[in-house]
């Protein structure tokens, strides 16, 4: 199975998920009007987990805090590089448009293989 996905971990305060939302939404055009296979951003409901670590330990999560898991399917790493430069370029027209919603600090993210996959 080919396939490469951006995987991203943010930690948010939960008042800020509203204006994330609205940047979320700019970024879900953008990606996929440049060619990206899929795009989800979703807010964490259930991640206080028994198993293993949760979201919350791993994030380090206080009491205001939620997470974001979000996700963009390629066709292949070369495909992301394509895309990703074409979406770099429609972002840095917004860059001084809207304060980052979320600590870009504790923010994390990164490329992925496909191991195992479905359609």
């Amino acid at each position: 199975m080919s396939g490469y996905v951006d995987g991203y971990v943010i930690p948010i305060k939960k008042k800020n998920i509203k204006n994330y939302k609205k940047m979320a939404r700019l970024g879900c055009k953008s990606w996929m009007s440049h060619g990206a296979l899929s795009y989800f951003e979703t807010v964490g409901d259930d991640i206080d987990t028994k198993w293993g670590k949760n979201f919350r330990q791993l994030c380090k999560l206080k009491s205001d805090e939620t997470v974001v898991f979000a996700f963009i399917v390629y066709k292949s790493k070369a495909h992301r590089n394509k895309v990703n430069a074409k979406v770099q370029k429609d972002m840095e027209k917004y860059q001084d448009k809207w304060e980052m919603p979320f600590d870009m600090k504790r923010f994390t993210m990164g490329g992925f293989k496909t191991l195992v996959g479905a359609k």
